[in-house]
């Protein structure tokens, strides 16, 4: 059975850094591409991040480029989302995915067939 748990949302200052972690169990991690999503209330899902299933190609919006890093560490099936400089606007529920694919599709929902259930990360001073 696939699942994928987030962990490590919460409360931080603007400015401030979170780490997610996505646990994976149930497939062979490195077999796939792993994208991160958020959803702030009111608005649609965003996608964030991408990484590929070597770790050799990942991919950011925008909005996060520059801020946010995405890795992962197949041999213990988790991948993270280093999150620094944090601002208001990056307030959401974050999910990891994971694609039927090796590669990513840019920060599309593009073959993400299984999804976490979401951490709520809040950055409010």
């Amino acid at each position: 059975q696939v699942q994928l748990v987030e962990s490590g949302g919460g409360l931080v200052q603007p400015g401030g850094s979170l780490r997610l972690s996505c646990a994976a169990s149930g497939f062979s991690l490195g077999n796939y591409a792993i994208g991160w999503f958020r959803q702030a209330p009111g608005k649609d899902r965003e996608g964030v991040s991408c990484i590929n299933n070597s770790g050799g190609s990942t991919t950011y919006a925008d909005s996060v480029k520059g801020r946010f890093t995405i890795s992962r560490d197949n041999a213990k099936n988790t991948v993270f989302l280093q999150m620094n400089s944090l601002k208001p606007g990056d307030t959401a529920v974050y999910y990891c995915a994971r694609s039927d694919y090796f590669s990513c599709a840019g920060t599309t929902t593009y073959g993400m067939k299984y999804w976490g259930k979401g951490a709520l990360v809040t950055v409010s001073s």
